[in-house]
């Protein structure tokens, strides 16, 4: 599968777009706006016809540029050249807006509350539309790599993803609405950060692109994955003490965040998560899960897909 680098980047653009300035800090608002539906149930099934609707547009204009960049096949090189460039002009724009043509915000113009279900659906493709601007380095970005690939349904699947990365924030924002917004305020000011590290992150892409180095990104993932098949495959006793390591690790570390920032340890989430991935690690450690056998088998089939 020589493009899942490709799609794990659509979907950290996805999220990162979610986390951009201009997205974040209005999140309350559209979920305000389309919980015009009164209760939770109808908040989350109307962002999910929301996200649908601005992933429609995201798969259209997928569409769109895989068929330009068709056309233009003979010219793959040069275009790859222009892409990359294009690519790293954005990032370097996100950090120092020296691009000020490419900082007007166009925002969809929401006037009345959507009715119904087809109502949030449309008003996910204003969204998409009209938001296009303010995360327009970014999904400029990720439409230009669609492009590249010259084939609709590639492209429509990284953008289908990208869509996902995007809209899968949303849906837990409607989901835990409450505490979304006070972790949206805590976020705020982490803004500039995030601004940051998608600047580098276009600017990794772009570079990418222009030097075409996606499937030799590709190639060395397969590689690894092989090499871990292969160890897996050992039974050697790192192969089960390891992986009950990292589950006894990763049900430790809420509690210690949670000592560390002085806070109470009774939290149903936090025991539930610690408790499974506990649960978890004593199963590996006893020998009755082999969770990196399972993990390795699970790769190779993937690569017969």
């Amino acid at each position: 599968m020589f493009y899942q680098i490709s799609i794990l980047l659509a979907f950290a653009a996805g999220l990162l777009s979610f986390l951009s300035p201009c997205v974040l800090p209005l999140i309350p608002s559209y979920l305000a706006f389309l919980g015009g539906m009164a209760n939770k149930r109808h908040l989350v099934a109307a962002t999910l016809s929301f996200i649908l609707g601005f992933s429609a547009v995201f798969t259209a204009l997928s569409i769109l540029f895989s068929g330009t960049f068709l056309l233009l096949g003979g010219a793959a090189r040069y275009i790859n050249i222009a892409a990359g460039i294009i690519v790293i002009l954005l990032g370097l724009n996100v950090l120092f807006d020296f691009l000020k043509f490419l900082n007007y915000e166009k925002r969809a113009a929401l006037t009345g509350r959507p009715k119904g279900f087809i109502g949030a659906f449309l008003v996910g493709i204003a969204f998409g539309a009209g938001w296009s601007p303010c995360v327009g380095p970014i999904l400029g970005s990720i439409l230009l790599m669609a492009g590249q690939s010259g084939k609709a349904g590639q492209a429509m699947l990284y953008l289908a993803v990208y869509s996902a990365g995007l809209g899968l924030p949303f849906l837990a924002a409607a989901v835990f609405f409450n505490r979304f917004l006070k972790g949206a305020a805590k976020l705020r000011s982490r803004l500039p950060l995030i601004k940051r590290i998608s600047g580098i992150f276009l600017i990794g892409i772009g570079v990418f692109i222009l030097l075409g180095q996606y499937q030799r990104l590709n190639i060395f993932l397969l590689k690894a994955e092989y090499a871990f098949s292969s160890w897996a495959k050992t039974g050697d006793p790192p192969v089960q003490v390891l992986p009950a390591i990292l589950f006894f690790i990763i049900a430790a570390l809420p509690p210690a965040f949670r000592l560390f920032k002085k806070r109470p340890l009774r939290s149903w989430p936090l025991i539930i998560f610690s408790g499974i991935f506990s649960i978890l690690g004593i199963v590996q450690a006893a020998g009755i899960l082999d969770s990196a056998g399972l993990l390795a088998r699970w790769l190779l089939y993937r690569q017969t897909i």
